[in-house]
């Protein structure tokens, strides 16, 4: 199964100030839990969470913030268009709106973002 750019698109739509809100508090609340449970399985999750500290650092554009706010509620929500339980495939999903997502904001996210993205991934 794999999604096609016009889901990924769909998913990473920035959406209300209201939808922003909403799934900016659900990747505050469960981000690190599905980052432990995802982390053999998604090969550039140091990109991960540096996008997860660029989208909440108040210096990144707005839009940045709404693209990588989208994709990282989609990846915390357990049961997406591939739900997260199936061994191997659970996260296949994830990947490719991480990658859309990483791919169209990558030049916003700094050094620092890596910076504490690293010092995250060593204390788990």
């Amino acid at each position: 199964m794999s999604l096609d750019d016009r889901k990924i698109g769909e998913i990473l739509r920035i959406g209300s100030h209201k939808e922003h809100s909403r799934r900016e508090k659900r990747v505050r609340s469960s981000f690190f839990d599905t980052v432990r449970r995802a982390i053999r399985h998604i090969p550039f999750m140091e990109d991960v969470v540096a996008s997860y500290y660029c989208a909440l650092d108040p210096e990144t554009p707005s839009a940045t913030r709404g693209i990588l706010i989208a994709a990282l509620a989609y990846f915390v929500l357990p049961t997406d268009f591939v739900p997260d339980i199936l061994f191997g495939l659970g996260f296949t999903d994830d990947i490719a709106v991480l990658l859309a997502a990483f791919q169209a904001v990558q030049h916003n996210i700094r050094p620092e973002h890596y910076e504490r993205a690293r010092e995250t991934l060593a204390d788990l």
